[in-house]
């Protein structure tokens, strides 16, 4: 039995290595996080997808302006001998006498040179320009949001690891003090009441390990999904995370960054053009298409008729007199996106300054709460030297000890995850300026 539990023991010690060693580890700073993240985003891939369609558009509407060229041609055999009638010079041939025709053959060639079409051909090219320009523009902005949101998960593993160091720290101090508190026991110097509370406090600190591990797992797991790369593997954040930020101006420098820079409003102006252009290319339909036209037409009949080289050029009008009694309703449904991408914009122009505006303050609060916790996290600390102190002199209970150290290590957390939520706030005003950097 003792070869079979060694074995057992032995096996498990194997796997367990073997794990550890199948992890992958990978280093990664928080702009080489978002060059990954937007590398392999999902997101972006439709968005090329689209930028690609909209490029189709803009190659089908150029070609509306190339000329047309068609060649047709027909071979057809007559089962049943067909009755002709040539009514040539004044005379007709007898049904008797019609010749003896079993096939025919013919072949056209024409060609459709457009000269005048309303300009309806010229606002479709602009207009699919636009909207191609649209496409990038709207990419550009997923790649800030992605930026950002890859910041976000760097941030929450960042805080999660920061934590895991804390809490390692404060369970090794609080186990050493649990030896010495046994010890004391042991000799009769303090109550077994006392060394149970610090064992309690213990117990509780590795259930905040435990929590702060957790996390930190679930926040990897979630980083390696959105970078794109296999979820075995573990990131290491950079430690000089938290001090990325910048000064902050004023609120009004932001709003007006966020007027510039904003790829969705610069989107949307795009969009606008091209349904200007659209209520222009509807309003053309009420117009006649010129086109220059020129066609070759070949035509063989045993027996009967033999025609080559006819040659024909021309002018040719196209004008649909229906449109003088029918409604434009391409015009009005044009016309209403123009009303509606217009309200749009009023309403993204509000969305925008509600926006910086928001995180501004979050941004000032945020850091605004970094030096109230490092006050704290310095009260604390001094608090827990005192006490410590007084209780070494027997003049502060075991409760109160306790209850300081759990207020050093809550205060010590916050200072670290007050910096990393301030240097995430930045990176969130920065987004909806429309000025957040990837490299």
């Amino acid at each position: 039995m003792k070869r079979i539990n060694n074995s057992v023991f032995a096996l498990s010690l194997f796997m367990g290595i073997a794990a550890i060693n199948a992890q992958e580890k990978k280093q990664l700073t928080l702009d080489e996080a978002v060059q990954l993240g937007i590398q392999n985003s999902k997101n972006l891939k439709i968005d090329a997808a689209k930028i690609e369609e909209a490029t189709a558009d803009l190659l089908e509407a150029k070609n509306r302006q190339l000329p047309e060229l068609k060649v047709s041609g027909s071979y057809m055999y007559l089962p049943i001998k067909p009755t002709i009638d040539l009514k040539i010079g004044g005379g007709s041939g007898a049904a008797g006498a019609s010749p003896d025709v079993h096939q025919v053959a013919y072949g056209t060639v024409n060609l459709s040179v457009p000269i005048y079409s309303g300009g309806r051909i010229k606002y479709g090219i602009q207009s699919a320009k636009y909207l191609v320009e649209a496409s990038k523009l709207s990419t550009e902005n997923d790649k800030i949001a992605i930026a950002y949101n890859v910041a976000q998960a760097y941030n929450n593993l960042f805080k999660a690891n920061q934590s895991i160091k804390v809490l390692e720290e404060n369970l090794t101090a609080s186990q050493k003090r649990d030896e010495t508190f046994l010890k004391l026991e042991n000799n009769g110097v303090i109550a077994r009441n006392d060394r149970l509370k610090a064992n309690l406090q213990t117990s509780n600190i590795e259930l905040q390990l435990l929590e702060a591990k957790n996390n930190y797992n679930i926040a990897n797991i979630n980083m390696d999904l959105l970078l794109g790369i296999s979820e075995t593997t573990e990131i290491e954040v950079d430690q000089n995370y938290i001090d990325e930020g910048s000064e902050v101006k004023a609120v009004d420098y932001y709003v007006n960054e966020a007027r510039e820079n904003r790829k969705d409003l610069q989107a949307l102006a795009q969009q606008r053009k091209a349904a200007e252009l659209g209520s222009k290319s509807a309003k053309a339909e009420n117009l006649p298409s010129v086109a220059f036209t020129g066609g070759y037409v070949a035509a063989d009949v045993p027996k009967v008729l033999t025609v080559y080289n006819a040659v024909n050029v021309g002018i040719g009008i196209s004008y649909n007199l229906s449109n003088i009694w029918k409604e434009n309703s391409s015009l009005r449904q044009s016309q209403a996106r123009e009303k509606q991408l217009a309200a749009t914009d009023e309403l993204l122009n509000d969305n925008i300054k509600l926006d910086v505006n928001r995180e501004y303050q979050n941004t000032d609060y945020s850091k605004k709460r970094i030096s109230v916790y490092e006050k704290a996290a310095e009260q604390a600390n001094e608090n827990y030297r005192i006490t410590k102190n007084k209780y070494d002199n027997g003049l502060a209970t075991m409760t109160e000890l306790l209850d300081a150290d759990a207020a050093q290590i809550a205060s010590n957390v916050g200072v670290i995850n007050a910096k990393a939520d301030a240097a995430l706030a930045y990176r969130k005003l920065l987004q909806t300026t429309g000025t957040l950097t990837f490299k």
